[in-house]
């Protein structure tokens, strides 16, 4: 079994940039949905949506969740134009297909499951 310290049930934590382009390549070669939470370690509303994600990634096998820190990865979080924390974003085959700003619980589930059905079986 392939333990890993920054794994939080089904959520990746994402420490280098090689890491997140890595997770991004596998999760659109298996075209699954991947969700991203950006996120900071002083973020409040960030903490408060952890352990939901996580009940999320148990729920749904067949989703990749990555977590990443805006701090560590500033690069990253430019290039995608993350703004606020947390902001979820959904991709599918190396495109960026949805998103939602803030803790948003009810939002989080909807989108997820909205492409959940229809990415590829």
């Amino acid at each position: 079994m392939a333990g890993s310290s920054s794994e939080e049930g089904q959520v990746f934590s994402v420490h280098s940039v090689d890491a997140w382009t890595d997770h991004l390549n596998k999760g659109n070669e298996s075209k699954k949905l991947i969700v991203v939470d950006f996120t900071a370690s002083w973020c409040g509303p960030c903490r408060f949506i952890a352990p939901y994600l996580g009940e999320l990634a148990k729920k749904y096998t067949n989703v990749i969740f990555l977590k990443v820190d805006v701090d560590e990865l500033k690069s990253v979080a430019q290039d995608w134009a993350v703004e606020a924390m947390p902001t979820f974003m959904f991709v599918k085959e190396g495109s960026i297909v949805d998103k939602v700003v803030g803790a948003k619980k009810e939002e989080l589930q909807q989108k997820i499951e909205k492409h959940v059905a229809t990415a590829s079986a």
